[in-house]
Formats: C-alpha cells, structure tokens, sequence
C-alpha cells in the first residue's frame, strides 16, 4: 500500500486544534508557576522580622512581644493560689479515692462488720459516716460480705435506706471504707436514753417508714437478713434510715437451697431459723419488725434470750406452742425433730395481749400477725402498710413533730447495753436440742398469765 494523504484529512483544522491546545497547555503552566510564586512570597514576607513599617502590611494589630519561656515569681505563686480542683460526675463505678480526703472526728461504734466513724470530707466541710470494713481472711478473697454490702446497698435508693455515697480505699489492700450519710441516732441508743417510750402516734409514724423500706428491699429480691433497732438509725428530724447491710442477700422465688441459718441478730431471730430450717424468704426480716415493734413498746428488747435454746424457749412462751394446725409441717425442721411438747396450749396471742394492755385491738391484731410462728402467715410489707392500726386514733404524727435529742454520735462514744452480735462468717450453728423437754413447761400455771419463769427442760 502506497503512502499519501487521506482524502478524509483537513490540514487546516488539524493545525488549528493544534494550536489551541498549545495554547492552553501554556497558558496552565503559566498559572500553575504564578501561584507557586505567590505561595513562596507570602512564607518569605511570614519569616521576616515584623517591625513598625510592615506590621499594618501583614494585618498584625498588636505590639511585638518578646516570647517569655518561664514565668515570673510573683505570677507563679499567684497562679498556683487561683488553681481548682476540676470535678467530673460519673454515673458509674470509678476508681476509688483515698480515705485521706476525710477528717476523722470521733469512733462510733463497732459492729460484726466493721468499725463505724463521724468523720468531715475536706473538699466539702460535709459530715458523713465513714466504715471500715473488717478484711479478716483475706487470704481467702474480699469478704463475701462486704461485696453483699456495697452491691444491696448500691441498689438500694429509697428515703428511708441509709445511701452509700462512694468506696474510698487506704495505704493497704485491708483499708477499705464504706461512706455514708450521717444520722444523729440509732434507736437502740436513742431508747436507752429516753425517760418514757415513743408515743403511740411516733410509733405508727416509724412502723410505717420501716414498712415502707422493707417493702422497697423485698420488691427489688433483697433481704436485710438482720433487722434490728441498732441497725435503725434516726435523724433529728423523725425520719429513720435502715443500715448495716452486711448479712443482705438477693433471693428469689423459689429461695437458693440450703442457705445459712447463721442470720439475723439471736433477739430478732425467726423460730425458723432457730429450728434449723434452710429454705426461708421475706417474713424472717417481718418477724423482725414484730419485736421492733414490740420493743418500740416497752424500751427493752421483746425477746432477749441467753442462747439459741433459751430464744426460742422465749419465743414459745410468748407466741404459744406451735402444732400441726397452727404451723403445718414444723415437726420436720431439723432441730423440731427430738422435740416433745405439751398436749395442751394456751390460746394464741393471750400472753401478747396481756404483756402490752394498753395496745389497742388493731395494734394487737398487727403484732400477733407479725409474731406468727408460722412463716406463711406473717403479712408482706404491703399488707403491714394497710393495716387498720395505722388508720386508727391517734394518727401517726408528721414528722416535723418528732421531738429532738441530744447526739451521741456526733460527740463521744456510745456506751451500749450488753445485747448479741449478728452471726459472723464462718460461725458453726451452736443449737442443740437433743432431748429438749416442752411437755411440762405450763404446768402449774395460768395459761393467760404473762409466762414468767417458762423455760425448756433436758430429759
């Protein structure tokens, strides 16, 4: 095929196009060098010394300033005085702080565990109570208990449960420290020291505040498993606050098998526990608002029994001889199998009634109910609440009402009267009662009488 041109080609147009594009290839060279110059002669104009003559050339506004690298004395400590302390709240667990941010003013109590203090947070000047729990074992892991504690408590946010404000820790992995809102008074103290008991109308008003957070506790799965009025503390404004949630535990329906009979403080204690029974729920913390309010009647402990055998010699003498009618299937508890009663029984609720005779017949009704021997007819915390009693002249008084007394808690040591501590871990149950007698213990004596003098006999 011979070389020539194509008929189908236009020099012309060809040259044309080639020359346009030419000319804009140049003319993107062209702008491409101008903005290259541009930028070099600004970075030049930015590293020259900036001087009066071409400070207002460079839009600066401001005099020169020699850059200072540290400063002056007097600025310093000046700087230092106007520094604060920046705070974040969190809404979850964070790292905990030292106990050092509290001031320690004057040891309360020791309880079964930890040891209880008035102390003042620094930051804030704010009185709290500050807890040191007891870490004995601790080769054997954080005690279950103290992990009970924290946890319930944290759970727990209701007016009339004591609030756990935060967990701070010391020098030592043993020094750990539960802090807590402060309140003037525990009840235990606060009756050993009043010259009369609270009046009718007080005493309904803190049944109900009571009722009111074991009914909270028990909706939310949670047993305070040792309720008792040492555990009940009291501001100067007639509002109690239920503490000391070292023996507290999650339940459910049904309850965990064989759980610890090792609960509740020996005054306060259920019979069934004291008859060894491993299967128990709600009414053991209702039999403990029964002899609360029991003692909230008199000043003095309901049922203060010198052991294991002697409580429950104590609470039958009080409540009556348990049978098959009355509390179906005792016999079969553990401790309620070598026991021999009597045939015969006073009516139920005739000594309650005769040891508090000024108590009205809904007050009466009320307590019998909560005293039950039987678990399954004690009320729920709900039912307690809407009681008749609390309906009833005289009505509970309002709170602001309340008479105040002088703070032990805020001003020197509590000087207690001699009662038992809470079980501890670890404890054995103490109970034996091989070969316990009952079949003559009313002999003798008027069934309606108060009981003094009834006692369980060995055979």
């Amino acid at each position: 095929m011979t070389g020539g041109k194509s008929r189908w080609m236009n020099e012309e147009e060809d040259a044309e196009v080639e020359a346009q594009r030419k000319r804009e290839k140049e003319e993107k060279k062209s702008a491409k060098l101008e903005k290259q110059r541009k930028l070099e002669e600004e970075a030049r104009r930015r590293a020259e010394p900036t001087t009066s003559k071409n400070r207002t050339d460079i839009g600066l506004d401001r005099p020169t300033k020699r850059r200072r690298l540290s400063p002056d004395k007097d600025e310093l400590v000046t700087a230092t005085q106007q520094m604060k302390l920046l705070r974040f709240s969190a809404s979850e667990w964070g790292p905990c702080r030292l106990v050092d941010n509290f001031e320690r003013l004057n040891h309360i109590e020791e309880g079964s565990y930890g040891w209880v203090s008035r102390a003042r947070e620094s930051a804030t000047g704010e009185v709290v109570a500050l807890k040191k729990l007891k870490m004995d074992n601790l080769n054997d892991g954080f005690p279950v208990t103290a992990l009970r504690e924290i946890q319930t408590l944290k759970e727990s946010k209701h007016r009339h449960i004591v609030g756990l404000r935060e967990v701070v820790v010391g020098n030592t992995l043993d020094d750990v420290y539960l802090v807590m809102e402060f309140l003037e008074h525990d009840l235990k103290t606060l009756q050993e020291d009043m010259a009369e008991p609270f009046l009718p109308s007080e005493i309904k008003t803190l049944l109900l505040q009571l009722g009111s957070a074991v009914e909270y506790l028990h909706d939310h799965w949670i047993l305070h498993a040792n309720l008792k009025t040492s555990n009940i503390l009291m501001n100067n404004r007639g509002e109690i606050k239920i503490a000391d949630f070292g023996m507290a535990r999650y339940f459910g329906d049904p309850p965990p098998p064989k759980m610890t009979q090792l609960v509740v403080t020996l005054w306060y204690r259920a019979p069934e526990l004291l008859l060894g029974t491993e299967d128990y729920g709600k009414p053991i913390d209702i039999w403990s608002v029964g002899c609360i309010f029991g003692e909230l009647l008199t000043k003095e402990p309901l049922l203060q029994g010198k052991n294991e055998v002697d409580e429950l010699s104590k609470i039958f003498e009080l409540c009556g001889i348990p049978t098959e009618e009355t509390w179906p299937g005792f016999k079969r508890l553990p401790n309620a199998r070598s026991l021999r009663l009597p045939r015969t029984h006073q009516t139920v609720g005739s000594v309650i009634r005769s040891k508090f005779p000024f108590l009205t017949s809904a007050g009466s009704q009320l307590l019998i109910s909560l005293l039950s021997l039987n678990p399954a007819r004690r009320p729920t915390a709900t039912e307690m609440l809407a009681h008749p009693y609390f309906k009833e002249d005289p009505r509970p008084k309002s709170t602001a009402m309340f008479p105040t007394f002088p703070s032990k808690a805020g001003q020197e040591r509590r000087k207690r009267m001699a009662s038992p501590s809470a079980p501890k871990r670890g404890d054995a149950p103490k109970m034996d009662v091989q070969g316990l007698d009952f079949s003559g213990i009313f002999a003798g004596r008027d069934m309606e009488e108060s009981g003094a003098g009834f006692q369980l006999k060995l055979v």
